[in-house]
């Protein structure tokens, strides 16, 4: 049995400070990827899952969203900004727009991550399961946290918090499935992440369980050098399973005698330079790289300049 589910809750409004000068401009969930916004890929995600309608908190730089999503609408489907003045953390920005969640079951999904995973398989299981809430998990590719007793598939500990000893220990992806009546574990108005509220279910005996899916892709996107790699990955394998409309802008002007190689991305507007030499390099919107100039592994951020020979350099 298929079983949608309309809303989903993204999470936009980190500070994104370990990719320090690279979100200066705006906030991670923004960054490009391939030309694209980063949250984009969620939005595309979600809505492939059947979402209908797109809840977004914000805090650093609100007004890039309003920017970058004239209209508050993404390819015609309503998406719900909510700004925090003050960070609410995971658990308080849920709470923030209780309102805007209509009451029913809802995804949550972080804002900086990357992933084609099989959400369907999640959301069925999530139903099928009767959990209040569903962790979506994975058996590698980061710190694995979560322990999940097999027999029950109940969420057991969080990074080692009840000293619980199991043999399954799993990857959080940032990807959960929750019933509305969750929202009443939360407190009103108050700064606090999901995982303490999560720790106190395991000890209750409450309805915290885990669906591991290690079909698909996901990643972190946390730092310039996993920016990077999922360039390159994303050029040498061609997924098809992200909408990539282009990894050159049709807007951007470059030399002739240029020399583009690699997983390199220019964005609208940019200027390469005669002689310029480019390999697995990001350029943002407006970017300009000065004739000769040679970078490999850079990125460049918005109208920003850049000159000489550099490796890994942000500009």
């Amino acid at each position: 049995m298929d079983v949608h589910l309309k809303n989903a809750f993204v999470l936009g409004a980190g500070l994104g400070t370990r990719l320090k000068q690279l979100t200066a401009q705006r906030p991670k969930p923004l960054i490009p990827i391939c030309n694209k916004p980063l949250i984009t890929y969620a939005f595309d995600h979600l809505m492939g899952a059947g979402v209908t309608k797109l809840v977004v908190n914000t805090h650093h730089r609100p007004e890039a969203y309003a920017k970058t999503f004239p209209g508050n609408k993404y390819r015609d489907t309503p998406v719900f900004f909510r700004n925090e003045p003050v960070l609410l953390d995971t658990g308080g920005g849920i709470k923030n727009v209780e309102d805007l969640l209509g009451g029913e079951p809802f995804i949550v999904y972080n804002g900086d991550i990357l992933s084609d995973l099989p959400l369907a398989k999640a959301v069925r299981h999530h139903h099928e399961s009767g959990n209040e809430v569903t962790l979506v998990l994975r058996s590698s590719g980061g710190p694995l946290a979560i322990s999940v007793d097999k027999g029950s598939g109940r969420i057991t500990d969080i990074g080692g918090k009840l000293n619980v000893e199991v043999a399954g220990k799993f990857l959080f992806t940032g990807i959960y499935i929750v019933n509305p009546q969750f929202l009443a574990k939360i407190p009103p108005g108050e700064v606090i992440s999901v995982i303490p509220i999560f720790l106190e279910m395991i000890r209750r005996g409450g309805k915290l369980g885990g669906v591991v899916l290690d079909e698909g892709h996901w990643w972190d996107l946390g730092t310039r050098e996993q920016y990077l790699a999922v360039h390159r990955y994303l050029k040498d394998t061609r997924q098809s399973s992200f909408s990539i409309s282009h990894w050159i802008d049709p807007s951007a002007r470059i030399a002739s005698t240029a020399q583009i190689s690699g997983a390199t991305v220019i964005g609208a507007g940019a200027v390469v330079g005669k002689g310029a030499r480019l390999e697995d390099c990001i350029l943002w919107e407006n970017a300009e790289i000065a004739s000769d100039a040679s970078l490999r592994d850079c990125i460049v951020t918005a109208g920003a300049h850049a000159e000489g020979m550099h490796t890994g350099t942000d500009f």
